[in-house]
């Protein structure tokens, strides 16, 4: 896998998928291995998709200082691929947690940016937060399942403070539109004990500031896109939606019968969708 040294001396890896013009990938978790984005459900068929690890997070190198895990510290991660990569600008693709931290990128470096992709997207970092009562409502479409009452307790674990990996395998079928065999075998890709240092240093320290962010999005010229599941309890559509605001040109879609992963889901839809944003 190819790799770049980023401006702090860690030489992170990425690999890349595809021909065509380049499409930066980063992932959420936090902490988890770009491999779980595949090729997201076919989308190298239109983009070469180039998907960076972070720090501490797969092939990528263990930084030296632990508080550069925090992800305003990691938007220069994303600076130094783009300059490794010799690009003025970038269509850049988020998912989750990782939306956070491209949407910092979006705020410092608004003129970086050709097109803005986040897909089930956390928004903190646009002062859009996951209500309790968006997510029992989530969580309680999904009663009649047999395995939920075993993934309620999960999850109910992972909201008092649980980063336990036996907590995390248990509350997966929630993310998914259908808890099928090939949703079993992506639940577990790309997730390490190893990574444990990247999750809990992600959000370790830090204060973010919605409005001032969104005042710095308003330079931001690259359209939007804001992309929903309607089965994910975790980025319902109504925060999406309520989100698409602060983007001066957001387009929202949102994808039936899909979780969190959508491309998983759905992928011939989900790569459709994408490719015709970009396009």
């Amino acid at each position: 896998m190819p790799t770049f040294t980023s401006y702090d001396g860690t030489v992170l890896s990425y690999r890349e998928i595809g021909e065509g013009l380049p499409l930066v990938c980063y992932p959420g978790g936090p902490g988890r291995s770009v491999e779980y984005l595949g090729d997201l459900g076919g989308l190298s068929g239109s983009r070469r998709l180039t998907l960076l690890d972070p720090r501490g997070v797969g092939e990528s190198a263990d930084p030296a200082d632990p508080a550069s895990f925090r992800v305003d510290h990691l938007v220069n991660d994303l600076e130094s691929l783009r300059v490794h990569l010799g690009l003025d600008q970038l269509e850049l693709l988020a998912h989750s947690a990782g939306s956070i931290l491209a949407t910092l990128y979006a705020a410092a470096h608004p003129d970086r940016l050709s097109k803005l992709l986040l897909i089930t997207p956390g928004l903190a970092a646009a002062g859009v937060d996951l209500t309790d009562e968006l997510l029992n409502a989530g969580l309680e479409r999904r009663s009649s399942e047999p395995w939920y009452t075993s993934a309620l307790e999960a999850m109910e674990k992972i909201s008092a403070g649980s980063r336990s990996m036996e907590a995390y395998h248990a509350s997966r079928p929630f993310f998914y539109g259908r808890w099928d065999e090939t949703a079993r075998a992506h639940a577990a890709v790309g997730v390490s004990e190893r990574h444990q240092a990247a999750r809990e240093g992600y959000f370790a320290g830090i204060t973010i500031d919605p409005p001032a962010i969104a005042a710095d999005l308003k330079k931001l010229t690259a359209p939007v896109l804001l992309y929903a599941g309607d089965q994910d309890p975790l980025v319902p559509p109504a925060m999406v939606q309520q989100a698409a605001p602060v983007f001066p040109d957001a387009t929202v879609i949102v994808q039936a019968g899909s979780g969190h992963f959508p491309w998983v889901d759905d992928p011939e839809t989900f790569a459709g969708n994408v490719a015709a944003f970009l396009d």
